[in-house]
């Protein structure tokens, strides 16, 4: 018999398909002018914790920081390969060219049916 990994009282678990470092990636995929304070509250990860992922993935060669002027303009490298070797061969451009389209469309949809009359404050997985 195998077991559940996903404790019964909880439909969903808690689990999610993104590490930490992808939800960080693809944010800042989305907008390379973000600062890491706007990327904490998208990704529900502190502010030192994104900043020490977003460490791990310049070091890593998934991104490059560059200054300008006072702000930091971030550039990610969609020719770097993923680190599994399930993986082997494919580079993270595509997933994040899929993902970060995905997000600019459900954007606008999600906005606009948060905004419908008799749905005020709603939102849909809180």
């Amino acid at each position: 018999m195998i077991a559940s990994v996903v404790d019964p009282g909880e439909r969903e678990g808690s689990w999610t398909l993104l590490t930490g470092h992808g939800h960080v990636l693809v944010e800042i995929a989305r907008n390379p002018h973000a600062r890491i304070r706007d990327i904490s509250p998208v990704v529900d990860l502190t502010e030192r914790t994104v900043q020490a992922i977003v460490t791990d993935l310049e070091a890593a060669g998934y991104l490059t920081r560059t200054r300008v002027g006072r702000r930091t303009r971030y550039t990610v490298n969609p020719d770097s390969p993923f680190r599994h070797s399930a993986q082997d061969g494919l580079r993270v451009g595509p997933l994040l060219d899929t993902l970060t389209a995905m997000a600019d469309t459900e954007k606008p949809a999600a906005a606009a049916r948060s905004h419908q009359p008799g749905r005020a404050g709603s939102s849909r997985g809180s």
